[in-house]
């Protein structure tokens, strides 16, 4: 049995372990005429200092998620490095878009038919990067479709603000391909409204995917005047891709189809045997820890 971590780098913050014993908070300053007054201090011998790096450690390592496996073998696969960006603005609130069930908003049915075309995808990495008024990355490039499509559930319209930020979406999606090993790399850049927000423009953004060659597929929704059909355009004729408009639920579900039969390249990755995601075991002892270090604090005991 062998021990990993998901996300190994959140195994950093344990530098900062040693600021619990020598970083001090800051507090009034109170004079005595002789020292002696003064109760000797040992902050090492402090069970609380030592209470609060267990609990701390804990909380590192369920962010870096561990996970035990049996054993592991290298896949040579064909695929692709793709990266979903998709509008959560406000505007995706609108409803009408699916003709068989008007109830259903933009965002909804966008996010039903992206589950759909990832699971398609098999021998994709794929991530996430969901955008508004800014743009973060929901998920990394993982060749875990099923938790990926899990995921989507969790994204909401308005999480990211009510704006259009797709200049942002844009070179998050792009610095989220960076880690990626395919040699084919691209993004599917889906909004329905003009960029109006965000810290970077699409330009910028564009110029930066055709240096890593990195094809941008755009598609707009809704009512082509509602949504800026010549920028969206650009950026996928700039970057030797496709540019398309889904008016109705069913065209962007062809939209889909289609750049479904994009071209795969060599992936080389790893799988394990019987991996086992082991986050609730330090999570739950750093709850435990904390809740006890609570109820004693209230109590007077520390």
């Amino acid at each position: 049995m062998h021990l990993l971590f998901s996300s190994p780098y959140f195994l950093f913050l344990l530098f900062f372990l040693p600021c619990f014993i020598w970083c001090k908070p800051y507090r009034d300053s109170y004079y005595f005429s002789k020292l002696s007054w003064l109760p000797p201090q040992n902050i090492l011998s402090s069970w609380e200092v030592w209470v609060k790096m267990l609990i701390f450690s804990l909380m590192v390592f369920a962010l870096a998620e561990p996970f035990v496996y049996d054993a592991s073998s290298q896949n040579n696969r064909k695929g692709r490095d793709l990266v979903m960006a998709l509008d959560a603005s406000g505007s995706m609130a609108e409803r009408g878009f699916d003709s068989n069930d008007r109830m259903l908003n933009k965002f909804d049915i966008n996010i039903h038919l992206a589950k759909d075309f990832i699971q398609k995808r098999h021998d994709d990495n794929m991530g996430v990067v969901i955008f508004g008024s800014f743009a973060y990355t929901a998920s990394p490039l993982t060749y875990d479709l099923s938790s990926l499509s899990y995921l989507l559930y969790f994204t909401s319209i308005g999480i990211a603000g009510e704006s259009t930020a797709i200049g942002d979406a844009l070179t998050q999606a792009i610095g989220t391909l960076k880690y990626g090993k395919a040699k084919n790399k691209a993004i599917i850049l889906l909004t329905d409204g003009y960029h109006n927000a965000g810290k970077v423009s699409p330009k910028i953004a564009v110029e930066k995917a055709k240096a890593l060659g990195i094809k941008i597929y755009t598609i707009g929704i809704g009512k082509s005047s509602h949504y800026d059909k010549a920028l969206l355009e650009t950026i996928a004729k700039q970057t030797q891709a496709k540019s398309y408009g889904a008016s109705s639920a069913k065209a962007l579900e062809a939209i889909y189809e289609d750049i479904n039969r994009l071209e795969p390249s060599p992936i080389r990755s790893e799988s394990y045997l019987n991996k086992r995601l082991s986050i609730l075991f330090p999570l739950s002892l750093a709850w435990i820890f904390l809740f006890s270090w609570i109820v004693l604090n209230k109590r007077g005991l520390v």
